[in-house]
């Protein structure tokens, strides 16, 4: 049974409901940034999609706005840095996992967490959640990793093509696979619904696989400077 008539008419025309003027004032700003690169009709078309996409799985709609203006911005750098309008300082690695609110985001937050800027890390969902799993965020926070500004991203061809190393983590070939790239596949068990203690060896778990990652992608940068 629906939660209410004006519930599924809000999902059924998100078009409608999209606060042009904020969106507008964020697309302006991103062309500014991306002057040269992209025109400006480009960028509000990435802004208002980037928006739509956020608002079918948002569980809070309150900062959407913000929250689809970095969406956008990310995926607009990985659409340049794919089509080479961008130069790439550092590999860029792509974790995909179901929900992108658990494995994939706690293995993006310890490479990125290691790497200390030697690596570009992004995550997305297959079918991405509402928020990142509570859990998941705990045990987090108690090795210093902080996920309080991350929240759950679809999974976009630009964030792909961008990507240097593609890690799949139990989403099956719901990636699309670009030639030149490395894609890998971890199994791990899913923390949602799982007791703390599991979710804690699971967070290890990703770590030690991160951490090998790390030590590679470091010798394969070393070898081609």
């Amino acid at each position: 049974m629906s939660d209410s008539p004006s519930r599924d008419r809000d999902r059924q025309q998100p078009e409608l409901l999209m606060p042009r003027a904020a969106l507008a004032r964020s697309a302006a700003q991103l062309a500014k940034k991306y002057d040269g690169v992209f025109s400006p009709q480009t960028v509000e078309r990435y802004v208002f999609e980037s928006y739509a996409a956020l608002r079918r799985t948002a569980k809070v709609q309150v900062h959407l706005s913000a929250l689809a203006e970095h969406f956008a911005a990310d995926r607009l750098t990985a659409l340049a840095q794919s089509e080479g309008s961008v130069a790439k300082d550092v590999p860029e690695v792509l974790f995909i996992c179901v929900h992108n609110a658990g494995r994939s985001q706690m293995a993006a937050a310890l490479l990125n967490h290691h790497g200390n800027r030697r690596v570009h890390v992004r995550s997305a969902g297959s079918a991405p959640g509402n928020e990142i799993n509570p859990a998941v965020v705990e045990v987090m926070s108690e090795i210093g990793v902080d996920l309080g500004s991350e929240f759950p991203k679809p999974l976009t061809d630009d964030v792909v093509a961008a990507a240097d190393v593609v890690v799949s983590m139990g989403c099956g070939d719901a990636c699309a696979v670009y030639p030149g790239k490395r894609y890998l596949d971890w199994s791990f068990d899913d923390p949602d619904g799982q007791p703390i203690d599991t979710v804690r060896r699971i967070r290890d778990e990703i770590d030690v696989r991160v951490r090998e990652l790390l030590v590679e992608l470091d010798s394969t940068t070393t070898v081609s400077t």
